[in-house]
């Protein structure tokens, strides 16, 4: 690596991560319900999404149609002007918002994201701390699902909003 006046070699960071593949066996990953597999996630029975890593996210409980996930954002997450990228805030509401919507899905069922609106409110830092991100769903339809979410820090301000569609996807019947 070569330096320049600005930067030196101990300004240069690294940030190793480590996840686990999920299941290449598609019939076992959806053996249970969506409240089930992020209930063995939250306990540590199962391993979490790979995208936590990244991120620093956890889920913290779930219920029926609510999640609640913690986040910690670092200074790798920084954009050029030195706060947290817009795609952190995005990750973790789309994170938020599709688990509310896999917790109601029966075993068998997947969703996938159709569509994400996301609103900045405060910027992030890694002098923030954890965030605190909660989704819940607003309606659960057969086809598509819509889901809210927020992230708050440790003081309760409100940092990002979202809103979400989420396609239901269901097992082609047997012919």
């Amino acid at each position: 690596m070569s330096t320049t006046p600005e930067q030196s070699p101990t300004d240069e960071r690294s940030r190793t991560i480590h996840y686990q593949v999920p299941g290449k066996d598609k019939r076992a990953l959806f053996a249970r319900s969506g409240l089930e597999q992020l209930r063995a996630v939250a306990a540590g029975e199962s391993p979490a999404p790979p995208i936590g890593s990244h991120i620093g996210l956890d889920v913290v409980s779930v219920a029926e149609g609510d999640v609640v996930m913690t986040a910690v954002p670092d200074d790798s997450h920084y954009n050029p002007i030195g706060s947290v990228h817009g795609g952190f805030f995005a990750t973790v509401l789309d994170s938020a918002c599709g688990c509310a919507v896999h917790s109601t899905l029966p075993a068998g069922v997947g969703y996938t994201s159709l569509e994400l609106k996301v609103s900045f409110l405060r910027p992030i830092t890694a002098e923030t701390g954890a965030v605190t991100a909660h989704g819940w769903v607003t309606r659960a339809g057969r086809s598509a699902a819509f889901a809210e979410a927020d992230i708050r820090d440790a003081d309760g301000r409100i940092l990002a909003t979202a809103s979400s569609t989420c396609l239901i996807v269901r097992p082609e019947p047997a012919a």
